[in-house]
């Protein structure tokens, strides 16, 4: 029979482990996904390229659904926290796709910082148009790399990646763009 002090110290979480790093950053396991190692690397350094950008255009999305002000808040609250929901569901796309190719997952937000394009915003609130055009301009900075790495992609055979790209990052952006630039419209005055 075990005493109650045997019992609870064979059930207490063993914390503050530290483990080896059994897979580096940078490198693509083998899969037998009809994939030439190399067309595996480089689709999975432009998806982590894209993945970083993304988390960031989420994080961008959430900070303007926050800090939204003005006449028409209540619209883009709704509409941004939509869109950051869109991104999040890509960030995980994205992700997977990445290991679904033997790679590693860009997942630290310091390393995501490190690799993303997109321009760090002010911490203060800027202005609606402002951030709505800070919102474009993260979009536009993903699908010109979308379009790039979909069409290498194609080149080198790899179906999936150009697939996702093109019909998740590229359509879902191109929409996205759609809905935030027609609230940067100027609209005349009706006169009575």
């Amino acid at each position: 029979m075990t005493t109650s002090t045997e019992h609870s110290l064979s059930s207490q979480p063993r914390m503050h482990q530290k483990g080896t790093v059994i897979q580096e950053f940078g490198t693509v396991r083998q899969y037998p996904i009809g994939l030439s190692h190399d067309a595996r690397m480089y689709s999975c350094q432009r998806l982590n390229k894209a993945l970083a950008d993304t988390s960031i255009l989420y994080g961008l999305y959430k900070k303007s659904h926050w800090l939204m002000r003005g006449a028409t808040f209540y619209q883009l609250h709704l509409l941004l926290d939509k869109h950051a929901g869109e991104q999040l569901e890509l960030i995980d796309t994205l992700a997977e796709r990445v290991q679904s190719l033997g790679g590693v997952a860009v997942g630290d937000p310091r390393h995501v910082a490190e690799i993303t394009s997109v321009p760090r915003p002010p911490d203060g609130v800027e202005e609606v148009p402002a951030m709505l055009s800070r919102l474009l301009e993260a979009h536009e900075t993903i699908l010109v790399e979308a379009h790039d790495a979909a069409a290498r992609a194609d080149e080198m055979g790899d179906d999936g990646t150009n697939d996702l790209l093109v019909s998740q990052i590229i359509r879902t952006g191109e929409l996205q763009v759609w809905f935030l630039a027609e609230h940067l419209v100027d609209t005349p005055l009706v006169r009575v």
